[in-house]
């Protein structure tokens, strides 16, 4: 079972409320599907600007492995107030420590409501089915 302290997309992205902000970054599923276990497999990150304003549901960036391109998608809407600078030149962060370390941008949301995503129940349902398809 993934972490119940956060919430989920069906994209592969976890948001978790940290104080009056919020983490985002991809679960182990998106970095396994990317990686197909070969941390080697990943290849970029694209990461967006500190300020950049976002929209629910709006691309802030890619990250790519030999053998896809994967969007990030916000989860919430509000402001990137920091990016986490270890990940675009340490991307085997993403495949040791999704959860804590690898998270990829910190969000000041519009509203702290995280309800509109699923929890980690749910989000174990959208990857049984991901990978019995």
């Amino acid at each position: 079972m993934r972490p119940d302290d956060r919430k989920y997309l069906e994209s592969h992205e976890w948001a978790k409320l940290d104080g009056d902000t919020v983490l985002v970054g991809i679960t182990d599923f998106a970095v396994g599907e990317l990686s197909h276990g070969n941390i080697e497999d990943l290849v970029y990150c694209d990461l967006p600007e500190v300020g950049r304003q976002l929209e629910q549901g709006e691309t802030f960036g890619e990250i790519e492995s030999v053998k896809a391109v994967a969007d990030l998608n916000a989860p919430v809407a509000g402001e990137i107030v920091e990016v986490n600078p270890a990940i675009e030149d340490h991307l085997e962060i993403l495949a040791t420590d999704p959860w804590e370390k690898g998270w990829m941008v910190r969000i000041k949301p519009n509203s702290k409501s995280l309800d509109h995503l699923l929890d980690a129940e749910a989000y174990e349902q959208v990857v049984t089915e991901a990978q019995g398809a």
